[in-house]
């Protein structure tokens, strides 16, 4: 009888145990790695992201924005907020679009050459998010702790369309060129990857037949689900 009391007892004590650790178990989402390349994305679908400013015709990330919503597809735009402070209106519009508006600095500087204070005061004015794309992908260990305690993290890609050069000299890279820089990448960089291109040149042109060659392809983006806040959260909610 004292046997099976002891018995009973040690079943007790260790339901009681599960209850109170339970808590203490990382969730799915705390157990995700996050990827500075992926900048959260553990889906298999393509978050498109568009960076800088378009300059001389600001509207244009909200006809991007439009367009990419009219095809239930949400993206992430890092806007300068040396322009985007002028225009708060477009901040707002990408959001109740659909997508995510992130920080990257307030004028574009490579942070990897400022001082601490300069680094600090170029993100703390930046685009007020969680998200933090270095200007020129440039960071380091250094960047990377002080973007953290504002609560930042590192936002890259896996696939850069080049389309800021100028291969003949004179005009930005052409869509049919970015398309086939995008089409052709690595799987692994497509699935579930993160693709850069810039406001001010021909990517928006070419993001149409950038999604019609992944569709083709088997791929699918990160789905627009309506209006979201100024936190991506983690993992991004693109499925």
């Amino acid at each position: 009888m004292r046997r099976h009391r002891l018995a009973r007892l040690a079943v007790i004590v260790a339901v009681a145990l599960s209850l109170v650790l339970q808590p203490a178990l990382a969730s799915p989402a705390q157990a995700a790695t996050y990827y500075n390349s992926r900048c959260g994305n553990t889906s298999s679908r393509v978050l498109l992201t568009f960076d800088d400013w378009a300059y001389g015709d600001p509207y244009r990330a909200t006809r991007v924005g439009s367009y990419l919503r009219s095809r239930n597809i949400r993206a992430a735009f890092f806007l300068i907020n040396e322009y985007a402070r002028k225009y708060p209106g477009i901040v707002s519009t990408l959001r109740q679009q659909g997508h995510w508006v992130l920080n990257h600095t307030y004028s574009h500087l490579d942070l990897t050459t400022l001082s601490d204070s300069d680094v600090s005061w170029q993100i703390r004015n930046g685009v007020a998010s969680n998200r933090l794309r270095p200007p020129y992908g440039a960071y380091g260990s250094r960047v990377s702790s002080i973007a953290g305690s504002l609560g930042y993290r590192i936002c890259t890609w896996t696939i850069d369309t080049r389309d800021w050069e100028r291969p003949g000299g004179v005009y930005y890279r052409s869509t049919s060129s970015i398309r086939s820089i995008v089409r052709t990448s690595p799987w692994s960089a497509r699935r579930g990857g993160v693709v850069l291109g810039h406001l001010f040149s021909n990517y928006p042109n070419a993001v149409g037949g950038i999604i019609d060659d992944l569709h083709h392809q088997g791929l699918l983006f990160c789905r627009n689900r309506g209006a979201v806040t100024a936190n991506a959260p983690f993992p991004l909610a693109c499925t």
